[in-house]
């Protein structure tokens, strides 16, 4: 019901397909040819929907970021949900305050996933896009485009600031910054580096 939902809406204006947690090709192909029999549905009652409707899959677990080549071969765009593959790469419930402090948005090993799947989307010609909390925080912003993300989902609030410091950043500037922190050891080392970024490009912005 939401699939045929979705194809119907699409007749009406821009609508893209999003699949989420989706941890393997299996998954995947399962539900695009769920979505392909409601297509032959809609077609067979005359209901108009977009044939070239964009699909594309949420990258929340470590195994689909590591497979995102893969992937990409069968979908037209990533979103990779930063809060679910922190917590499932560190292993660390966000929600947790004895062990909050281990959910670290700039661990190398999870700036090394991200740079994986912007890797794989590129060398599949497909758009890669990032959201959750890191996509909201203008400190880790820079990194982000440093990495390669040219799309960002956040909150109305958040827009703002981060779009401030977009409009302050030079691309060179944020690769230089993502390349010392695929390097860096930790994450101190990593926002570290991302804070001085900002003190020389968004003095003025607020902490």
């Amino acid at each position: 019901q939401q699939l045929r939902a979705i194809l119907r809406a699409s007749a009406f204006g821009s609508v893209q397909l999003l699949y989420p947690m989706i941890s393997n090709l299996d998954e995947l192909l399962a539900a695009n040819k769920l979505l392909e029999e409601c297509r032959h549905e809609l077609r067979r009652e005359r209901v108009s929907f977009d044939e070239a409707m964009p699909i594309g899959i949420m990258i929340e677990t470590p195994a689909a970021a590591m497979i995102a080549d893969i992937l990409a071969q069968e979908i037209d765009f990533f979103s990779i949900g930063t809060n679910d593959l922190i917590q499932y790469g560190s292993a660390v419930d966000r929600l947790n305050e004895k062990i909050a402090d281990l959910y670290q948005p700039t661990h190398p090993g999870i700036l090394r996933l991200i740079k994986q799947v912007v890797c794989a989307a590129d060398e599949a010609n497909v758009s890669v896009g990032v959201c959750g909390e890191m996509a909201g925080d203008p400190f880790i912003v820079p990194l982000l485009v440093g990495l390669g993300v040219r799309h960002l989902s956040v909150s109305a609030p958040l827009a703002p600031p981060v779009k401030y410091v977009i409009r302050k950043l030079e691309v060179p500037q944020a690769v230089a910054l993502a390349n010392q922190a695929l390097s860096s050891k930790t994450s101190n080392e990593v926002m570290s580096a991302c804070k001085r970024l900002i003190a020389a490009v968004a003095p003025d912005l607020d902490a």
